[in-house]
């Protein structure tokens, strides 16, 4: 009798054992699936925000400074050459809307250039390259410019833009420019260069800074462009 009552009761014992344990895996499962289950229910709203937290942002303009790209080496250089300049902006915030191309225009390089008006004395030119916006220069009140592997481009306030190809003197230096003018150019920091543009009869008539990002001057019908690496190139 006392045996079988025993058995019994190790019997028991074991199933609720059994039965405590099931409920224990059971509470787990369901724990994992909440976890995929919140994971895949967020709203897209929320996931199209974090993506669009992590693209960058555009830069600051340095009297009427402007993006520069990486410089490349002699040969083509079409829209391949300068991949490297692709999603960089110049001139500042964009602060404005582009109501549409104002016109197209081909650069040095083949490419063309679509430029927008944003307001009074407000231009913005996106450089393009077989459909893909490889740079931009904004001119607000003020030139702009861009060294965009070895051509260079300025865009004006009033929407006209000038481009050639090569005539780089790297500084520090002083340098003979297109139309007579000279340009001495110092270091005055990492990826800050200065030029002072030197007249026929030696005052200084302008200055252009580069830090961080290109600028661009035009000067009674030359154009002038200073990277923040410290070239300078010179163009009528």
């Amino acid at each position: 009798m006392s045996s079988s009552v025993t058995g019994r009761t190790t019997r028991r014992r074991t199933l609720r054992v059994a039965a405590a344990t099931l409920v224990a895996a059971s509470a787990l499962t369901l724990t994992a699936c909440s976890g995929s289950d919140s994971s895949a229910a967020k709203p897209a709203g929320q996931a199209e925000t974090s993506a669009a937290a992590a693209e960058p942002g555009g830069a600051g303009p340095s009297a009427g400074a402007q993006t520069s790209g990486a410089r490349a080496g002699s040969g083509d250089k079409a829209a391949g050459a300068k991949a490297s300049l692709a999603g960089k902006h110049s001139g500042g915030a964009h602060s404005g809307t582009a109501k549409g191309p104002v016109h197209t225009q081909p650069l040095a390089d083949g490419s063309k250039a679509e430029i927008h008006e944003l307001g009074d004395q407000h231009y913005l030119a996106k450089i393009v390259s077989r459909g893909s916006v490889l740079a931009t220069l904004e001119a607000n009140q003020r030139d702009a410019g861009l060294d965009a592997n070895d051509m260079f481009v300025v865009l004006t306030p009033d929407g006209r833009v000038h481009s050639w190809m090569g005539g780089g003197n790297s500084g520090p230096g002083t340098f003979e420019l297109a139309g007579g003018w000279k340009a001495k150019v110092t270091k005055t920091g990492e990826l800050h260069y200065r030029a002072e543009i030197i007249g026929r009869e030696g005052s200084v008539d302008g200055t252009l800074e580069a830090n961080e990002h290109d600028a661009g001057l035009a000067a009674n019908g030359v154009y002038i462009v200073l990277s923040a690496g410290g070239v300078i190139s010179a163009h009528e």
